[in-house]
């Protein structure tokens, strides 16, 4: 028997997934997604190949130039904090020429020793650096003797640059000395105030105790046990006795007068009543700002200010010795001493270390400038008496500082010792002007050439379009839009009578200066998302037949 059984119908049998009926759309449809992604791949495979090549091929030749944004670090010419400085010509500075550059060569060369001598930058950078060093050495190695040579030297290797605080075109000068007072090495009767040399508890962050003169500015503190710091005695608790009979008398004087003017001079010298001398130099403070007893005498009415001077306070106190404690302590600042080994005939030793010249030392802010800088100052001043105007034209070197030297332009000038040089530093208060000399390797000129030039100032069309408004201080008025005009009363809103007229060409200045911003558009509405279901495909069936 052939062909097929008469039970078994060609048609009956399956020839297709043998999966469940509710199943077979979705491997359906996932087999038709798998090819469609595979033609799709297989068609843009060749397109990204061309254009990939077409890419490679076309390298631009010069690269766009990228602007960086903000501007890129470079070396700024020095900078002075709070100062301002501008170039100028060595025949510009009044005095200049006439001026004795020896004298000033000199002190110089006595500020290079140390200058010269160092082999690592400093520990705090100013605004000079090491730049000194190159002019020092060099000056080590000149022994000059005439003052055309010495003038020579310092327009050669150095470049003036006038110099004031921010906004102002003078700086201020005043005057110190170093007293000569009598005291005793030992207490007695007449000499019963005692200068203090550094206590063993005070402590300032950073320092030892083997440190060679602390810093005249900053915190100080008074160690009590390993750990507890508490603020150190102010002046009426120490010549109260608050470190008395410890050991730390130097030696004792008449008055306290007269160690406070030793105190506010940084130095003194002592003649002892057996006919020897005892030098002593600045080492400490307690860490309270200084003071100024004149200030105060001239707030009180008692001094007038165009009468102040040192001369003046000494003789007040002296006639109210009462009221002389009490302005003496108000001042908290105190001062304690070391002693130096300097002979009668050798000057006070300043801040930078090395012994001072009269009149041609200076004391200058050492939070802003470098011992060894030269300064050359100008200006009307009352040396000669004081109602007169002598013209002070000199040369001066920055070899120490004080705590009430503060700002790029102010100097104290240093007169030397003794009775006479106190009364002409006394009557110093006046304003003068400064020249400070740079190292040619410093030149700001040179440096600001480097520097990027800003973005050009947009046209006159531009910045009417876009002015640039101050923002409103009140944000309700801000917010309602409401703003009440310039010209009209508050009362009334009516323009004032006396208002001219108006031209054309005010009319555009004034509508320029109250135009608004132009607004910006309004934002785009949100548009939500609206899901969107993948077309089905509805496939055939096919049946095979046989």
């Amino acid at each position: 028997m052939s062909g097929h059984l008469p039970a078994t119908r060609a048609l009956a049998i399956r020839t297709g997934s043998w999966l469940a009926p509710e199943a077979r759309p979705d491997a359906r449809r996932l087999a038709g997604l798998a090819f469609g992604v595979f033609a799709l791949a297989c068609s843009l495979a060749p397109v990204d190949a061309l254009a990939g090549r077409h890419v490679r091929s076309q390298k631009p030749l010069h690269p766009p130039s990228v602007r960086h944004l903000p501007y890129p670090q470079l070396e700024f010419p020095f900078q002075i904090n709070g100062g301002q400085y501008a170039p100028a010509a060595w025949s510009e500075i009044a005095g200049w020429s006439e001026d004795d550059h020896l004298a000033a060569y000199k002190a110089f060369r006595v500020s290079c020793r140390p200058i010269s001598a160092q082999q690592k930058p400093p520990a705090d950078p100013k605004a000079l650096g090491t730049s000194l060093r190159d002019p020092c050495r060099i000056a080590r190695g000149l022994e000059l003797a005439d003052g055309a040579k010495a003038r020579a030297f310092f327009e050669e290797h150095f470049l003036p640059l006038r110099i004031s605080r921010l906004g102002e075109g003078e700086g201020f000068v005043t005057g110190y000395y170093e007293p000569i007072v009598d005291g005793s090495r030992t207490e007695n009767e007449v000499y019963k105030v005692p200068v203090y040399r550094r206590p063993s508890n005070l402590f300032v962050r950073g320092t030892t105790q083997s440190s060679a003169g602390l810093p005249n500015k900053g915190q100080v503190f008074r160690k009590i046990g390993r750990r507890k710091l508490v603020p150190y005695y102010d002046r009426a608790e120490i010549e109260d006795g608050a470190i008395a009979d410890r050991g730390l008398e130097i030696c004792w004087l008449k008055d306290q007068t007269d160690l406070l003017f030793s105190q506010i001079q940084g130095s003194a010298r002592v003649s002892l009543d057996d006919g020897s001398t005892v030098r002593i130099n600045y080492d400490a403070h307690n860490g309270y700002p200084y003071t100024p007893v004149g200030r105060i005498l001239i707030e009180r009415n008692i001094i007038p200010k165009d009468q102040m001077s040192m001369q003046k306070i000494r003789e007040w106190m002296e006639q109210n010795p009462n009221e002389a404690d009490e302005l003496r302590r108000q001042n908290k600042s105190y001062i304690f001493f070391r002693e130096v080994q300097l002979s009668d005939k050798d000057e006070a030793v300043g801040a930078q270390g090395v012994p001072l010249t009269p009149g041609r030392s200076i004391a200058v802010d050492k939070s802003l400038h470098v011992y060894g800088t030269p300064f050359f100052i100008e200006g009307e001043l009352p040396i000669e008496s004081e109602r007169s105007k002598t013209p002070f034209r000199r040369l001066m070197i920055a070899q120490d500082t004080g705590s009430a030297i503060v700002g790029p332009a102010r100097a104290d000038l240093y007169f030397g010792a003794g009775l006479e040089a106190g009364k002409v530093s006394g009557r110093l208060r006046h304003n003068a002007r400064f020249v400070i000399l740079v190292p040619k390797s410093l030149d700001p000129a040179a440096r600001g050439r480097k520097m990027p030039v800003p973005d050009e100032r947009p046209s006159e069309k531009i910045a009417k379009l876009f002015p640039q408004t101050a923002p409103s201080k009140d944000p309700s008025r801000e917010q309602k839009g409401i703003e009440k005009p310039s010209d009209v009363t508050a009362g009334t809103n009516i323009k004032p009578a006396t208002t001219p007229a108006a031209g054309p060409s005010q009319a555009a200045a004034i509508q320029a200066a109250v135009a608004k911003p132009v607004p910006l558009p309004e934002p785009r509405p949100k548009v939500e998302a609206v899901s969107v279901k993948p077309h089905q495909r509805h496939l055939r069936r096919y049946r095979h037949r046989r």
